[in-house]
Parts: C-alpha cells; sequence; structure tokens
C-alpha cells in the first residue's frame, strides 16, 4: 500500500491505515477518495499530495 503526503502541511496518508475518523476505512486506496475530499490538518485537496516512499 502507498502513502501520500500533503505538499503544504506534511500530514501523511496512509492507504494501509486510512483515516476512519475521515470516513475513509483502512486499506482505502488514494484513487477511490472522493475527488472533493480535503486534507483534514489545512484542508487542501487531492492534487496538493504527492506519494511518498517512508
Amino acid at each position: 500500500m502507498k502513502k501520500y503526503q500533503c505538499i503544504v502541511c506534511g500530514w501523511i496518508y496512509d492507504e494501509e491505515l486510512g483515516c476512519p475518523e475521515e470516513g475513509l476505512a483502512p486499506g482505502t486506496r488514494w484513487e477511490d477518495i472522493p475527488e472533493d475530499w480535503l486534507c483534514p490538518e489545512c484542508g487542501v485537496g487531492k492534487a496538493d499530495f504527492e506519494m511518498v516512499e517512508i
């Protein structure tokens, strides 16, 4: 599974963990997240995230 980092605030979305508090179950792939989803830390959209190797 992949991880995506917000380039504005550094928050990381981990596909394996999901983000249950945002309604994203563990295992939710990045491409399955709605396009209008916003970073829970700073409010930017998916376009401001990039895949990262951690």
